[in-house]
């Protein structure tokens, strides 16, 4: 990792500052923030809560920290975007002394590609992000979908880890927590191994037995493979589950907005969940081909309309660092 760091700074020209993407900043890490040597110190604590995220994302940190010492380097949190939950979104109905000792609550993630999707869609809408009630899923190799209430996250599908909520691609999203104590209880099956296959051998490549990538799955499924078709379908029905989850917390519905790679790029899956959500003035027909640009794919003067926003988790944090570094 640092030599390919250092490759990279050779190819350019000095940076100012340096910008993290950090995907779980724990119960005390609730906005971006500068990274010094006690962020990063609290980092270490909560990377356990993001294992698929957090230990990569300080190898880099930690890199990047040691070619640049001279510049700011700035920590931006997926979770941020969501630390306004109320308590009747935020928290679960565990034992207090559960919550308060070990912070478990929901904390939310795909932060900063909400962050970046609200802002495109209110430039595509002409109006401003404060005046709109969205639910916006990111759907890629993690999956999660957004209530927006006036510019602002009221609820969201992950939770206090990114497994919970919707089917992913690897990841099982929600599963019956009894199952899980069922396992270790009665079948003995290690933690760890429970750990691992929830989080690496589950989700559409579980269900697929083939692929976790919704474009060889649509292929599979036209070619006839019925185990790619249960994938997706159980894949789709949790999407709209959720966007009517999210859709409970908002009193009108502005736009439903797709990103991430999947959102973004596979209109198949866009064409099935929309279609199936007609209770929320959502349908078919939706136009396949995006360029990539923020587009609306539903036909003129749909009554919601359905609207496509390339990710762009890079180019917040470059919104947030610059923001940051501005403020101070």
């Amino acid at each position: 990792m640092p030599q390919a760091l250092r490759q990279l700074l050779k190819e350019g020209p000095p940076p100012a500052a340096a910008g993290h993407r950090i995907v779980h900043g724990g119960p005390e890490l609730r906005s971006h923030t500068l990274l010094d040597d006690a962020v990063r110190a609290r980092l270490t604590q909560v990377a356990e809560l993001a294992p698929l995220h957090v230990p990569q994302a300080l190898t880099v940190v930690d890199a990047a920290r040691d070619l640049l010492p001279g510049v700011p380097h700035v920590a931006c949190f997926d979770t941020v975007f969501h630390s306004g939950l109320t308590p009747a979104a935020r928290e679960y109905a565990v034992p207090a002394d559960w919550r308060d000792t070990y912070g478990l609550r929901r904390y939310g993630f795909h932060g900063l590609s909400y962050a970046w999707a609200l802002a495109r869609t209110a430039e595509l809408l002409g109006r401003q992000p404060e005046q709109l009630h969205l639910v916006m899923v990111h759907l890629g190799g993690g999956c999660s979908a957004c209530a927006v209430r006036d510019g602002r996250s009221v609820d969201t599908t992950m939770g206090f880890t990114p497994l919970e909520g919707l089917v992913m691609s690897r990841r099982s999203g929600s599963v019956d927590p009894g199952v899980l104590t069922w396992l270790l209880t009665r079948k003995h099956l290690p933690a760890n191994e429970i750990e691992n296959v929830l989080n690496q051998r589950s989700g559409l490549l579980a269900l697929s037995g083939t692929s976790g990538d919704t474009r060889n799955l649509v292929r599979s499924r036209k070619a006839g493979d019925e185990r790619a078709a249960l994938a997706l379908d159980v894949f789709t029905h949790q999407c709209r589950r959720g966007i009517a989850g999210m859709a409970a917390s908002l009193s009108r519905l502005d736009a439903l907005v797709f990103t991430g790679e999947i959102g973004e790029d596979q209109p198949e899956v866009r064409e099935e969940v929309c279609a199936g959500l007609s209770l929320f003035g959502l349908t078919g027909g939706l136009r396949p081909l995006v360029a990539e640009r923020p587009e609306i794919v539903s036909e003129p003067g749909a009554r919601v309309p359905v609207v496509v926003i390339p990710t762009g988790e890079a180019q917040q944090i470059d919104v947030e660092t610059r923001a940051l570094l501005d403020r101070g």
